[in-house]
């Protein structure tokens, strides 16, 4: 009998230590605690999703009181504004630079349009607009140039006449380059994020084409159907009302404007899921402790896109809110998603 005992005990220990080789080797096959909650509920292989309009919502993983969540919100963003952008390349690997230039380019912005750009203090997406809208009239011009035959000329005094005109043109004239001059309204409600943007901004030199507006999502102070395009860029997941800004947004698009999102989704590949969870947990507060002296907030903004509603739902919402021709192109297996819809 001893020896059964102890043949047993042999076995039991045997196990412990392989059970604990196999949690180290393979992290994501034992989930701690923060992560098997993802896995409850009727979303993402079981995330429950509450509904937007209740007293209680969630802050990351935790329950809080919607007054309590935005103050919370707002004081992860203050904490992060100066490393905001250096962290986003660390934790992105810099490839959040390729998403939005591909939000960007799906949004394809011509000259004269007024974008407003919500959460977007630190101006990612507003520079890029900027850039993208100067590119699109240079190329605009060079057609027209040709097509209106600037570029032959059959002698130096027909060149000569011309290109003065050409001059005008191009945008030399007053009249013409004001008349479509593209422009952007950042509105944020974090004062540290605007501060950065605009910074930033002096050191572009287009601080002219960016108006910068302290203000809540859930109750922009714009006038309705004031400005062509609406775009956010990896802040709705962060409204305490996901569908209060989704009714803004709509109120203040012109008709025919354009709504356009950039945020993080579901990833639908098993093995891309299994590293980008691991990545999200493990690797990037421990980044945001070391860089930026701040876990907490980093280990927020992971909890907080796994309680972000999926594709589909996001989808459903935002034609609640009105929008008609509701769209999503998911990029890097699903990681982030961008969803495009119009205020008819």
């Amino acid at each position: 009998r001893t020896a059964n005992v102890l043949s047993d005990l042999c076995v039991s220990n045997m196990a412990e230590v392989a059970f604990r080789l196999l949690r180290r080797a393979v992290p994501r096959l034992f989930l701690p605690h923060r992560l098997q909650r993802i896995r409850r509920g009727p979303c993402h292989g079981g995330l429950s999703f509450r509904p937007l309009c209740t007293q209680k919502t969630h802050f990351g993983f935790q329950e809080v009181d919607s007054a309590e969540k935005e103050e919370r919100v707002y004081e992860v963003f203050r904490n992060v504004a100066d490393k905001y952008d250096l962290m986003n390349d660390l934790m992105s690997c810099g490839v959040h630079r390729l998403w939005k230039d591909n939000f960007m380019c799906r949004l394809n912005p011509s000259p004269g349009m007024h974008l407003l750009d919500v959460a977007g203090g630190t101006g990612d997406i507003a520079f890029r607009f900027l850039r993208f809208v100067e590119s699109n009239r240079k190329r605009m011009t060079r057609s027209s140039f040709t097509e209106s035959g600037f570029s032959s000329s059959s002698s130096e005094s027909q060149t000569s006449s011309e290109s003065s005109s050409a001059e005008d043109f191009l945008g030399g004239g007053d009249v013409v380059s004001d008349s479509r001059k593209a422009h952007v309204t950042v509105c944020d409600i974090n004062e540290n994020m605007i501060r950065v943007g605009q910074e930033r901004a002096e050191q572009q030199q287009l601080s002219k084409e960016i108006s910068w507006l302290v203000g809540n999502g859930e109750n922009l102070p714009l006038d309705d159907n004031s400005v062509d395009c609406y775009t956010i860029a990896y802040g709705i997941r962060n409204f305490t009302h996901i569908d209060r800004a989704l009714s803004e947004a709509y109120r203040v698009l012109i008709p025919g404007g354009r709504f356009m999102c950039l945020e993080f989704s579901r990833v639908k590949n098993p093995l891309i899921e299994i590293i980008y969870d691991w990545h999200s947990f493990e690797n990037i507060p421990v980044i945001g402790k070391v860089v930026a002296g701040d876990w907490n907030s980093y280990q927020y903004l992971a909890e907080s896109i796994r309680q972000f509603p999926d594709q589909e739902q996001f989808k459903q919402l935002i034609e609640d809110a009105g929008f008609r021709f509701v769209t999503y192109e998911n990029l890097s297996f699903g990681i982030t998603a961008i969803h495009s819809a119009f205020k008819l």
